[in-house]
């Protein structure tokens, strides 16, 4: 289904019923990045995932995008659908635009997951994103992909032949390179460490302890940031540990939001 929100048609899909849960992707994925969850929560709720824009079959202006205007994307859509409360679930890019919302716009998040994302990056990190902008302006999505597998799965998962990962290479593969270099200026300005006690609502951390991305340290600095948050570090797991891991994903998202809901 498609929504004209903020500017920007958002396509975005609804399964299940009961209380809103909302997942949002990481850089050059879509919907599709979050088949293990939805087929185990809408069983209990009102699972609502969204293409970010510039992905998917969201509309892809030309950037460069902002966390802000990310976040601003998401309370649109809320509006629309008449969403005044959810539960939140972020990988990536998506846990910096939850971070970002819940700053933004306090009292709508009943829980926060932030998963494989970080609240800052250092100075080092910085000029790889600009080595993809490059790259994806000079030659498309195609050259990114082996890369982003190779960092997004561990090696013994990428060789298992698990489907998802040839569902996630397409994903990137036909990601809208305007979306993904607008997405690639917004990420790597996120600094929101000095600022994360402001955010209430009760947060899990999770992160798998072979992402080379947003590493376990970089999870361990956003608990250590946030009073009465949780932390949970998934074995055999790189980046998209919602993919890989995805028993042990869902159990941890599971119990935390039934311990708050």
């Amino acid at each position: 289904m498609k929504i004209r929100t903020n500017d920007i048609d958002t396509h975005y899909t609804i399964h299940g019923e009961g209380p809103w849960l909302v997942f949002s992707h990481s850089l050059a994925c879509d919907t599709r990045m979050w088949a293990p969850q939805i087929a185990a929560f809408s069983k209990h709720y009102k699972v609502l995932c969204y293409d970010t824009r510039g992905h998917g079959a969201s509309s892809a202006p030309p950037g460069p995008y902002t966390l802000d205007g990310l976040a601003d994307d998401a309370k649109a859509l809320f509006e629309a659908l008449g969403i005044e409360g959810c539960h939140w679930v972020g990988l990536s890019m998506g846990g910096m635009i939850g971070q970002t919302f819940a700053l933004k716009y306090p009292g709508i998040f009943q829980t926060l997951t932030l998963a494989d994302t970080t609240s800052r990056y250092p100075a080092e990190a910085l000029p790889p994103w600009q080595t993809r902008i490059e790259l994806a302006t000079a030659a498309g999505m195609e050259p990114i992909v082996p890369a982003m597998l190779e960092r997004w799965f561990t090696e013994p998962f990428r060789r298992s032949g698990a489907p998802i990962v040839n569902d996630i290479a397409e994903a990137i593969r036909s990601t809208p390179v305007a979306g993904f270099i607008g997405c690639c200026h917004a990420i790597p300005q996120i600094n929101l460490t000095q600022r994360l006690h402001e955010i209430e609502c009760p947060t899990l951390v999770i992160v798998g302890e072979h992402d080379p991305g947003t590493p376990p340290q970089m999870a361990r600095e956003i608990h250590e940031h946030m009073p009465g948050s949780e932390l949970t570090i998934l074995p055999r797991a790189a980046h998209l540990s919602n993919a890989e891991q995805p028993e042990a994903f869902n159990a941890a998202v599971a119990i935390f939001i039934e311990r708050h809901a």
